[in-house]
C-alpha cells in the first residue's frame, strides 16, 4: 500500500496521499471532476443522514429543482450573475451526430436560449416560487435541495474545489426582515451544532465582510474553521438575501392588511468540502481520522487465528461479538477475509479511520475478553467480554469529545491577537503556521484589498461572539470597534 507523505514533508501531497490510501476519491477522467468511492460516499451518506434530519427537525422539507436553468433566468439578478458568470458551464446545443470524423456536435441543433448549468439555485427556484406563494398563508416557505452544482474551476482539488461537487442548499421565503434574518442565524446555528458536535471541528461563526458576501444578499453569515496547516477553511454559509431575489422574479404576496408585498429570503448550504475538512482537521501520517459520531463504519472487529480450529472457535465469538454491539450502531464490520492477515486488516482500518477496532484471538477467547485499540491515541485496552458493550459506549464518546477538544487546543494555540502593522507584516511572511490573527479593521473595503493582495490573507469573518473595543485599524491606523479574524485560507 501506498505510503503516506507526512505532513510535514508536504501538508499538500498528505491531504491527497489519505484521500487515495483510505479510498475515498480518484480524478476522473473528465477534468477538474472526482470520482468519489464507495468508503468515501459512505461519509458523505452519513453526513447527508444526520444533517438532513437536522433540517427536517427545523421544519424544511425537501425539494428538487432542474439542472439546467435558462440563461434569461440568471439575467434577473445582475449582481447574483456577476458573482457566478466566469464559473458558469453553458449548453448550447441538444444533440450530436455521426461524421467522417467521428461524433460531433450538430451544428442544426443550436439552442434557442443558452442553458446554465446550476452554479447555486437561487434563479430557477425563485421562478417557481413566485408561483407557489401567494398570500401570507403560504409563508414562511422552507424548502431545502440536495443535488449536485457545476462551477467552472481552473485550479481544483478533491472535496475542497471541484467543478462538479455535491451539497444541500436551502432556500427559504418570509413575511418580514426580521423572520428571515432569525431564519439566516437560526441555520447559521444548525451548522455549527452539526460539525462540532458530529464532525468534531470547533468552529467560529461570524459575519462576511461586503466584499466577501455572497452575491446579491443582503448579509452573509459563514463558520470558519482552521485546519492543521493553520489555514481557514469556511465550512458552512447562511444569507439574508432581503428581498433582492424577490424583486427579481416577483416573489410576492398579499398580506393580511390586503397589499401586495415582496417576500424577505434566505438561502444557505455545506457542500462535500465538508468531507475535506474532516481530512484536515483530525488526520494524522497513518491514515484518516473519523469522529465515531459520524463515522460511516464506527467499529471493525479483525479475528486473529491460525488453524482451522481456532478460526472456527474464534469466528464464532467474534459474531456473538458482533451482534450484542449492534445494540450500540448497526454500522460494525467483522473482517472474516481470508486473503488478509491480521496486521494487514489493522493497517487498512487504521488508514481508513474506523474509530474502534476490536482484536479478538484464541487468547482473547481463553481470557474472556478482547483488546480494544483506538483510532486517535492508538492506546490498546483489554476489556472483559461482559463490560465490552458498556465500555465501549463509553470509549466512542470520550473519543468524539477527545478529537473535538484536540482541534481546539490546536485552534488555540495558533491564534493570535496583532495590533502593530509590522508585527501584521511579518506574521503573515514569516510564520509557517500563520493560523488566525485577531485584529482591528476600519471596515473600508480598500484596506481589506490591499492586505489580501500583499499578504494572501483574507478577512475570514467579523466574528458574532466578541464585545466592542476601542482600536485602530491593523492597515490605515482609523477608528475600529470589532476585531476580525484574517487568515490565509483554502
Amino acid at each position: 500500500m501506498k505510503k503516506i507523505t507526512t505532513r510535514n514533508q508536504n501538508y499538500s501531497q498528505w491531504y491527497l496521499d489519505i484521500i487515495e490510501v483510505a479510498e475515498l476519491a480518484e480524478n476522473s477522467v473528465t477534468k477538474g471532476s472526482m470520482v468519489i468511492k464507495p468508503y468515501g460516499y459512505s461519509i458523505w451518506e452519513s453526513f447527508q443522514k444526520v444533517l438532513d434530519k437536522m433540517i427536517k427537525d427545523t421544519g424544511h422539507k425537501n425539494a428538487y429543482f432542474p439542472l439546467f436553468i435558462p440563461k434569461s433566468l440568471l439575467t434577473k439578478e445582475s449582481k447574483h450573475v456577476q458573482g457566478f458568470a466566469k464559473e458558469c458551464a453553458v449548453v448550447t446545443h441538444h444533440r450530436l451526430k455521426d461524421s467522417p470524423d467521428g461524433i460531433i456536435v450538430d451544428p442544426e441543433s443550436k439552442l434557442s436560449e443558452e442553458l446554465i448549468v446550476r452554479p447555486t439555485s437561487e434563479t430557477i427556484m425563485y421562478d417557481t416560487f413566485s408561483k407557489w406563494i401567494h398570500s401570507w398563508r403560504d409563508l414562511p416557505l422552507l424548502i431545502n435541495q440536495w443535488a449536485n452544482v457545476v462551477r467552472w474551476e481552473m485550479r481544483t482539488r478533491p472535496f475542497l474545489r471541484t467543478t462538479e461537487f455535491l451539497w444541500q442548499e436551502g432556500h427559504t421565503a418570509h413575511i418580514s426582515e426580521e423572520e428571515a434574518e432569525a431564519e439566516a442565524r437560526k441555520m447559521l446555528g444548525v451548522y455549527m451544532d452539526f460539525v462540532e458536535n458530529y464532525l468534531a471541528i470547533p468552529v467560529i461563526p461570524g459575519l462576511k465582510t461586503e466584499s466577501e458576501k455572497f452575491a446579491g444578499a443582503l448579509r452573509t453569515y459563514s463558520i470558519e474553521s482552521m485546519m492543521q496547516d493553520g489555514k481557514a477553511l469556511q465550512t458552512g454559509t447562511s444569507h439574508n438575501l432581503g428581498q433582492n431575489f424577490a424583486k427579481a422574479f416577483e416573489v410576492k404576496f398579499a398580506d393580511k392588511d390586503g397589499k401586495e408585498k415582496y417576500v424577505w429570503q434566505t438561502s444557505w448550504g455545506v457542500s462535500t468540502r465538508m468531507v475535506g475538512a474532516l481530512i484536515m482537521s483530525h488526520s494524522d501520517d497513518d491514515g484518516l481520522i473519523v469522529p465515531p459520531r459520524i463515522a460511516a463504519l464506527k467499529i471493525v472487529i479483525v479475528p486473529i487465528y491460525k488453524t482451522e480450529a481456532e478460526k472456527t472457535e474464534v469466528l464464532a465469538a467474534a459474531k456473538v461479538i458482533q451482534e450484542k454491539l449492534k445494540i450500540l450502531d448497526e454500522n460494525i464490520l467483522l473482517d472474516d477475509r481470508d486473503y488478509e492477515t491480521p496486521g494487514s486488516k489493522f493497517n487498512e482500518w487504521e488508514k481508513k479511520g474506523v474509530p474502534l477496532r476490536i482484536e479478538f484471538g484464541p487468547k482473547d477467547l481463553e481470557k474472556n475478553s478482547a483488546t480494544l485499540v483506538r483510532r486517535d491515541t492508538k492506546e490498546k485496552i483489554s476489556v472483559a467480554l461482559d463490560e465490552l458493550l458498556e465500555k465501549v459506549r463509553i470509549l466512542l464518546e470520550q473519543m468524539q469529545k477527545d478529537i473535538f477538544e484536540k482541534a481546539k487546543k490546536f485552534r488555540e494555540e495558533n491564534s493570535y491577537q496583532i495590533d502593530d502593522w509590522s508585527e501584521f507584516k511579518k506574521h503573515f511572511q514569516e510564520k509557517e503556521i500563520s493560523g488566525f490573527v485577531y485584529s482591528h479593521w476600519c471596515g473600508n473595503d480598500a484596506c481589506e484589498r490591499e492586505i489580501n493582495e500583499e499578504l494572501q490573507a483574507t478577512i475570514r469573518c467579523i466574528p458574532l461572539e466578541q464585545k466592542e473595543e476601542n482600536g485602530k485599524c491593523i492597515k490605515c491606523s482609523k477608528e475600529s470597534k470589532k476585531r476580525v479574524i484574517f487568515a490565509k485560507a483554502y
